[in-house]
């Protein structure tokens, strides 16, 4: 009966396993201007890990991804669509976007050239008041979704359709007006939340939020930036908090090689099924 009774203890720990959650390091900060949140960035890249000088496609040690938009070519930057899959196919970094919305665009920078460009900085070519509202935390390129105020992060082993995990993601975002209204959400292999975050407000300024985890368990992120989407229409204030993304750094996608938690709990009841048969039959 003791054999039974620990069997039993040991089957409700496995069951409990997947619902346990693992600590994170959370890193936040904002302020007016890119100086401001300069530490609080750096902070974050020392809890990823590798170092400060960036090899190819934006790979640091091998431990962690940078896109700062900058590398952007003009045929991808305003007036022109970012594609989806730009920084896992061009520019290989394990990133794929996703949204319900219309598409996403990269800002223009003073030095594209071709129909219709330079547009407007900062994204004034779909509205003339933005160039004024965001600035930038690496100039010149700004990053946004299109359509919606809504759009998922998805990792990849780089360079190919393998899904991949993550330690950790971070971003810079400009001129979060209201608390709440622009967060960063995680999620695990198992599609299941991590968390939700909300990004430290800036009006006009500059805000960073980061969030590390122990091991590789992120597989997406999910960003909402502002209350609504961007627009010829669409000013900032007045109920209306548009933002839109700067730098993204986060741990370096590694292919995902663990079982699921069904299959743990699968294995574990087998195991314990066997072992409660032998103990009956004693």
């Amino acid at each position: 009966m003791k054999n039974l009774q620990l069997s039993l203890t040991l089957t409700l720990g496995l069951l409990a396993l997947p619902t346990i959650a693992f600590a994170q390091t959370v890193r936040s900060g904002s302020g007016a201007n890119a100086a401001a949140i300069t530490g609080i960035r750096d902070t974050f890249r020392t809890d990823l890990g590798g170092g400060a000088v960036a090899g190819a496609n934006g790979s640091f040690g091998g431990v962690r991804r940078e896109i700062n938009w900058d590398g952007v070519p003009a045929t991808q930057s305003a007036p022109n669509n970012l594609a989806a899959n730009f920084f896992n196919v061009n520019s290989p970094r394990g990133a794929v976007f996703s949204t319900a919305g219309t598409g996403f665009m990269v800002s223009s920078a003073t030095t594209d050239a071709g129909a219709g460009q330079p547009a407007a900085a900062n994204f004034g070519n779909i509205n003339a008041t933005y160039s004024a509202t965001f600035q930038t935390f690496s100039a010149q390129r700004l990053f946004t979704s299109l359509g919606s105020n809504v759009y998922d992060v998805n990792f990849f082993v780089p360079g190919t359709a393998t899904p991949a995990l993550v330690t950790g993601f971070g971003s810079v975002f400009t001129d979060v007006d209201i608390l709440g209204a622009t967060t960063i959400q995680y999620f695990d292999a198992g599609n299941a939340s991590l968390g939700t975050f909300n990004l430290p407000t800036a009006d006009f300024g500059l805000s960073f939020l980061g969030v590390f985890f122990p091991t590789a368990q992120v597989s997406r992120v999910r960003v909402t930036q502002g209350n609504v989407a961007l627009g010829a229409g669409v000013n900032d204030g007045g109920g209306n908090d548009v933002v839109v993304a700067d730098d993204f750094i986060y741990g370096e996608p590694v292919a995902n090689t663990a079982p699921e938690p069904g299959t743990l709990i699968f294995l574990a009841l087998g195991g314990t099924l066997v072992f409660v048969r032998r103990c009956l039959k004693n």
